[in-house]
């Protein structure tokens, strides 16, 4: 019987964190086990959660170690935890497939896709450049893009703001036309008072969705809110297991759920979830902002899930200063679009290969990225 013999975790940058796990028989796998501004912290979990349950158990058992992992300690779940186990599933998972030489949706039941439609972000927060930034996407192949529309926001906003947001989105709608999709990520800043009206004013240029408009933690709240609009809401980034996602699918307040595969439990963790927003006719679009491995990982649970509906990836985010997607990675060609879809990788495992070299040369320099802290005019923290 094969075991978990090994770890090693790599902080490279721009501000990813990816840990090898490899067996006694020599298998190697990746994952992602990161949680933005929260490295050091989430690669402590990761070695505790390695040391104390991981190492030397048969890598086979990925369901067994995924229980363990969350049930094994008295306190569960929470971002820290979740992403430390979600990379550890992760690499797992690339064993499995690996062992068997089929990438892991073939273990999952088999694809119900070829490829999936991926979406580009452009920016927003100040409306520099955003039209032209749009514009570029679409010419290099996106056929859909996502943008903040309004930055700092207070509780209970002026007419003149509201219409400034309306008027950043309609250029954007206007510069790249009908035939793009185009959402709009709000990242929890506007207040319950605010949504409705700025919404209404959104819905002529028509969104394919609005991300986070309010904070999670009202699923009531925002389920009331959907039923006054026409716009799909899509939300999920900050939520991290079944448990979380349940209320706001039990309060009809979601039709889309953005499940990030290195916070939410991993890979198997995030086919259960969407499996159970399959059972409420809900979409998924999982989020990733992340690396290579994130994103080979989120291609397994599109391959399988018929409501995956598109795919977030970082290429040229403005996170990634510098840096690119495939930087570190030997086949680039599985993690790069073509007409604004991702083909699934077909090699075994997450399907990519990585450069070892390349990560041992710039381990330890990974960016301590931190989020922004906004604060209102009366010195009070904003929503970022």
């Amino acid at each position: 019987m094969d075991s978990v013999e090994k770890y090693d975790l790599y902080s490279i940058p721009p501000r990813w964190l990816l840990l090898k796990i490899e067996t006694a028989e020599g298998l190697i796998g990746w994952g992602e086990p990161i949680l933005e501004g929260r490295t050091k912290t989430t690669a402590g979990a990761v070695e505790e959660l390695m040391e104390g349950y991981v190492l030397g158990k048969n890598p086979e058992r990925i369901q067994d170690i995924w229980e363990l992992l969350y049930r094994g300690g008295f306190y569960r779940g929470g971002p820290i935890l979740m992403s430390a186990l979600s990379g550890i599933d992760q690499a797992l998972w690339d064993i499995k497939g690996k062992r068997y030489g089929v990438p892991v949706y073939n273990l999952l039941g088999g694809p119900v896709r070829d490829k999936i439609k991926i979406y580009s972000w452009i920016g927003g927060d100040t409306p520099d450049q955003v039209v032209q930034g749009a514009i570029n996407r679409v010419s290099e192949g996106f056929k859909s893009l996502k943008m903040n529309v309004a930055g700092k926001m207070e509780r209970i906003e002026t007419p003149l703001k509201v219409r400034e947001i309306a008027r950043r989105f309609r250029e954007v709608r206007e510069a790249v036309g009908p035939d793009v999709d185009l959402a709009i990520d709000f990242h929890g800043r506007v207040s319950k008072s605010m949504f409705v009206r700025i919404a209404e004013k959104l819905e002529e240029y028509q969104p394919m969705f609005i991300e986070e408009p309010i904070i999670n933690s009202h699923p009531r709240e925002l389920g009331e809110l959907k039923s006054k609009i026409q716009t799909p809401i899509a939300l999920g980034e900050r939520l991290y297991t079944r448990l979380d996602f349940r209320p706001y699918l039990e309060e009809r307040a979601v039709d889309i759920l953005q499940p990030d595969l290195s916070h939410a439990g991993g890979i198997t963790e995030c086919v259960k979830i969407a499996s159970m927003a399959d059972a409420y006719d809900v979409d998924m679009a999982f989020h990733c902002p992340l690396g290579p491995v994130a994103l080979a990982a989120c291609l397994q649970v599109d391959a399988v899930s018929h409501n995956a509906l598109i795919q977030e990836q970082s290429l040229g985010l403005h996170y990634n200063e510098g840096f690119t997607l495939t930087d570190y990675v030997v086949n680039a060609e599985v993690l790069t679009g073509e007409n604004g879809y991702l083909s699934l990788p077909e090699g075994p495992g997450l399907g990519i290969e990585l450069d070892e070299s390349a990560l041992a040369e710039v381990e330890g320099m990974g960016r301590e990225w931190k989020n922004p802290v906004w604060r209102s005019e009366d010195g009070s923290l904003a929503e970022w």
